[in-house]
């Protein structure tokens, strides 16, 4: 039986590609900050799939807690074969509006967390001949927007450039970029995008299969939707001055 890993797997994405996982069979280990709703998932999806669910809280914005994931997936004794980094920290104001501090734990999370972690399972993996890690990224990645957008820039392109590393050594690495999809995310940052059209949004679901599907398949960059894909193509289509001014137009609300 293979074993997943998934961060942020308390809400949102996280919870659904967990969900998923446990439904296909998967051992799991799910991080998040809160111990409480990771012991009440844990429960709940090995009632439901008889799967075995470990509990490994950690805040990733840590370098100290963080480094604990890091040692649970370079585990020789407990391989993990399927790291899905998914933690996010949403943002609500412009980056010269913020807390810088603020700021730095974005930083830390998405970016320094997913290169320590991918990292590990990386080394681990390729020991073995065999793995898959996924990078939750965003469509924001191919705007030329705020911190978020950078942040996702980073996880997309370092995703593009691993997979490359471990083509041929039965490792692939797939970063998953998915447009507005229904979470807290948005309500935590306290993010208002009324007025979004409904087709727009993604359900966390559809971007677990998808994601893990296109995971399976070795493709390297996946966007769920087909709205979204079509706007993402049309998106990097475009000459860089053209899409700083649409990144201008929606750099308020974060597209994950």
């Amino acid at each position: 039986m293979t074993t997943s890993l998934v961060t942020g797997a308390s809400s949102g994405i996280g919870r659904a590609f967990a969900e998923r996982l446990a439904r296909e069979g998967h051992d799991l280990v799910v991080v998040a900050r809160d111990r409480a709703r990771l012991e009440r998932l844990a429960g709940e999806l090995h009632d439901r799939h008889g799967v075995s669910v470990d509990v490994l809280v950690a805040d990733l914005a840590d370098r100290e807690q963080t480094e604990e994931v890091c040692l649970r997936l370079a585990d020789r004794d407990r391989p993990v074969d399927l790291l899905v980094n998914n933690a996010g920290f949403g943002l609500r104001g412009r980056f010269l509006d913020n807390d810088v501090v603020q700021e730095e734990a974005a930083l830390d999370v998405m970016v320094r967390a997913v290169l320590l972690t991918s990292h590990a399972a990386g080394r681990a993996m390729r020991e073995r001949g065999r793995g898959r890690i996924v990078n939750v990224s965003s469509v924001a990645s191919f705007l030329a927007g705020d911190t978020y957008s950078a942040e996702k820039s980073f996880v997309t392109v370092f995703s593009e450039g691993l997979a490359g590393q471990l083509a041929g050594t039965g490792v692939t690495v797939t970063a998953v970029c998915p447009g507005l999809t229904r979470s807290e995310f948005h309500e935590r940052a306290r993010m208002s995008l009324a007025g979004v059209p409904r087709s727009l949004w993604l359900d966390a679901d559809e971007v677990a299969r998808q994601g893990l599907a296109d995971a399976a398949a070795g493709r390297v960059v996946s966007v769920p939707g087909v709205q979204w894909r079509a706007l993402s193509l049309l998106v990097r289509a475009l000459p860089r001055p053209a899409l700083r001014r649409v990144s201008r137009l929606v750099s308020g609300p974060r597209r994950r």
